[in-house]
């Protein structure tokens, strides 16, 4: 890209020390302690000579650091562990079994993940101490269709609710209702052992009934719930009958709901939040100060649309450069969250890169100005990128190739113009996921 080097090296430079912020190794260690036979987590010990075996599940793009930080702590008494993660996020463990499956679209692999999980699950005890791992995209990683459901029926209905615009706690709203672990059912599985879940936040709000389709804390939502939901975003017609029927025979009573609060199997697990989008936002900042920069936090709840986000961040970014409110340049805006993109086009992209192009559009022309956003775990959408940078060049640069911007913003194709341009943000698996982040420069 034609910005000037140093000014692409500090963007890089705090976007490298938000993701390390949310280290899930370095986040484990931080909690869990062993000292003889004793094991600390978070302040609570555990006496290991009172539990027979230790076992170890989990799922997420982010479980194998984790399960590598409790492997080096537990070491040989870890009886077994099974983890299910994307393709391509797999560590080597020694006493923890890895399987890979498909994600955002769950794939067989990831039904017998569940399947070998849920195996593991029959054997275990009261006198057993379980733990629990758990990071974003755990949901799709871990799916187990319910009666009479398919996993093809529960691909097409993720697929149109990603599509859909549908909020994350939407989305997981209907998985918990066609699944057999998710929304607290899998601490009916668990009970009486005794279980720790340690849970990387990729959620707005941490609310642990949303990370990860809450398989381990009570459900607030409903069979209802998820029929509205569906029928919201007007992807009802085109859901699978079977889902269709399955849902219809819950809302009349004739499969029992998810568990709710005060259902005994709660009484036996701690839910314990290891890291989330708050401090890879606070580390970032930091690290903005610490190149000169004047920083604003604007929120670490950011939602909706990801070119209606966009449109506001460029306007923020064309308020400091005209204004100098409500920084003064040298300036950095920071916010954290997650947003969606109601998919239209058949380009390829994802939240963030859309993110960014919107703002392209906004900040045309200003003197210096860019915006970035970059997903932390390394992968935006169905690409190989984490984000994306624009500037207030991104618009000229693109004409002078002959490319549209607002012909690929409304194809959905962000990523396509962004690798023209040579303006994506290249990770790789970072190992973590704390949602997203959204920056605004003003140089």
């Amino acid at each position: 890209m034609i910005m000037i080097n140093t000014r692409k090296k500090d963007i890089l430079a705090i976007i490298e020390s938000a993701i390390s912020a949310a280290d899930p190794q370095r986040a484990i260690k931080d909690i869990m302690h062993l000292q003889k036979n004793r094991l600390t987590i978070e302040k609570q010990a555990y006496n290991l000579d009172l539990y027979e075996n230790i076992y170890v599940i989990g799922a997420g793009k982010a479980v194998c650091s984790m399960a590598l930080s409790v492997e080096e702590i537990l070491g040989d008494r870890i009886a077994r562990g099974i983890i299910v993660t994307k393709y391509g996020h797999k560590k080597n463990l020694s006493k923890i079994e890895v399987i890979e499956a498909g994600h955002p679209i769950p794939d067989e692999n990831g039904v017998k993940g569940v399947e070998r999980i849920i195996g593991l699950l029959k054997g275990i005890k009261r006198g057993d101490l379980l733990i629990i791992l758990l990071s974003g995209g755990a949901s799709s990683l871990l799916p187990a269709p319910n009666e009479n459901i398919s996993l093809n029926d529960k691909k097409i209905v993720t697929g149109l609710l990603l599509k859909s615009g549908a909020a994350i706690d939407e989305i997981n709203a209907v998985r918990k209702h066609i699944s057999r672990i998710k929304g607290g059912q899998l601490a009916s599985l668990i009970y009486p052992a005794e279980a720790v879940c340690l849970i990387l936040s990729d959620v707005i709000g941490d609310r642990l009934d949303v990370i990860a389709s809450g398989p381990t804390v009570p459900d607030n939502s409903t069979f209802k719930d998820a029929v509205d939901i569906l029928k919201k975003h007007s992807i009802w017609n085109n859901t699978p009958r079977p889902v269709i029927n399955y849902l219809l025979k819950g809302m009349k009573g004739d499969i029992a709901e998810t568990p709710k609060a005060g259902n005994p199997s709660f009484k036996r697990i701690r839910n314990i939040i290891i890291g989330n989008n708050k401090s890879a936002v606070a580390s970032a900042e930091k690290k903005a100060k610490e190149l000169g920069y004047h920083t604003m936090v604007l929120s670490t709840f950011i939602e909706g649309e990801a070119r209606e986000i966009g449109k506001l961040f460029g306007a923020i970014a064309k308020e400091i450069d005209s204004f100098e409110r409500p920084l003064k340049r040298k300036a950095c805006i920071i916010a954290g969250g997650e947003t969606t993109v109601t998919v239209k086009g058949k380009g390829k992209g994802g939240r963030v890169q859309e993110f960014a192009l919107s703002a392209a559009l906004i900040i045309n022309g200003l003197k210096d100005a860019a915006i970035a956003g970059v997903g932390t775990d390394g992968t935006d959408g169905p690409t190989d990128a984490a984000g994306a940078i624009a500037d207030s060049t991104t618009v000229k640069r693109a004409n002078e190739k002959g490319l549209d911007i607002k012909v690929y913003l409304e194809n959905n194709d962000s990523y396509s113009l962004f690798k023209k341009l040579n303006d994506l943000i290249i990770t790789g698996p970072t190992n973590t996921n704390v949602n997203d982040l959204y920056m605004a420069f003003v140089f």
